[in-house]
């Protein structure tokens, strides 16, 4: 009997073993088709780093875990900008669910030249409707919603503070990048700006890193007083290198973005990051839910922080005002 028996169970063990094998490709195919979101960005790994992981709590806040339930593709231009184009359609034709593009209007902008069908998040640093990303906030229409930081719109604000900064300062530096779509809107805003607070404004142009050393040089030949830095994401992905010239030539410096001057940069004043990146996870997840971004409103930032490192201060020989102490948002020492 066990003689009779033996060939049964090998048999059965056979059995449930070929229909365990059959179930491997059904099981693959299952992972392959988890839904893949394209991450387009205009600056490089390791600055999108802390940034990344907040997009990922918007995900997962809305039930998406990637690697579980959600694939991502991650494309980095590295402040090379006129790559954004090929790198945008590479994601395009891989089919992803959704595009996500950070590091500001030039990777939102080129998404949308990929495509007129794919659903695209961004976040930006102008008014989508003024750049012409979205017809309206409210109800953006076709493909693209996002966030808006509103950054560009604070070159004035800006430079009020400079000015606060430095009331005996007469002319002020501005480092601008000419290879972003919106130089002209920032530039025409920046030269309004300070003649509504009288003082002469010295515009240098840095698109590359010898660029931002060069501009510097020219800064101080020019004998400026202050330095403003204007937005731009190719500034943000080289931050140690500015903040380092603009202690190197004594310059005190206005930046866009909070994490200047917690790398030792004077002073900052912008919009909250973190705010507009969950956004970015959020409505992916809302998105792959069913939603069409075309419904989704364009959300705005509620908070600005005003930053000021007083030991940068001490080091530059600075009196910070008290006015400007008091509205701060955050003293680093």
């Amino acid at each position: 009997m066990l003689k009779h028996g033996a060939p049964h169970l090998k048999r059965r063990d056979f059995i449930t073993l070929l229909g365990g094998a059959a179930a491997w490709p059904l099981l693959a195919r299952a992972q392959q088709q988890l839904p893949v979101i394209g991450i387009l960005s205009s600056r490089s790994r390791a600055t999108d780093a802390l940034l990344l992981s907040v997009i990922r709590q918007g995900l997962n806040d809305t039930g998406f875990v990637e690697g579980r339930n959600v694939s991502i593709e991650y494309r980095w231009a590295e402040g090379k900008y006129e790559r954004l184009a090929a790198l945008a359609a590479d994601l395009v034709g891989r089919k992803v669910a959704v595009i996500v593009t950070i590091g500001g209007d030039v990777a939102a902008r080129a998404a949308k030249a990929a495509t007129s069908t794919l659903p695209v998040v961004f976040t930006v640093a102008t008014d989508p409707v003024r750049s012409g990303l979205v017809s309206s906030l409210h109800r953006p229409g076709g493909n693209l919603t996002g966030s808006s930081g509103f950054q560009v719109e604070l070159e004035a604000k800006r430079l009020g503070l400079v000015r606060e900064l430095r009331p005996d300062a007469t002319t002020i530096g501005i480092l601008v990048n000419p290879n972003v779509t919106y130089i002209e809107t920032q530039l025409n805003d920046i030269r309004s700006s300070a003649a509504s607070i009288g003082r002469e404004i010295a515009i240098v142009k840095a698109g590359t890193i010898a660029e931002i050393d060069a501009a510097f040089a020219i800064l101080r030949q020019m004998r400026a007083d202050a330095l403003s830095v204007a937005i731009d994401p190719f500034f943000f992905d080289h931050a140690p290198q500015i903040v380092v010239l603009a202690a190197r030539h004594a310059v005190p410096a206005l930046y866009f973005r909070r994490e200047f001057a917690a790398i030792g940069g004077l002073m900052s004043y912008g919009s909250n990051a973190e705010e507009s990146y969950r956004v970015l996870g959020v409505y992916t997840g809302r998105i792959l839910k069913g939603e069409k971004p075309g419904d989704l409103p364009i959300q705005l930032p509620t908070k600005f922080e005003l930053v000021i490192n007083l030991s940068t201060a001490r080091a530059l020989g600075l009196d910070v005002p008290a006015t400007l102490l008091a509205r701060a948002d955050e003293v680093i020492e």
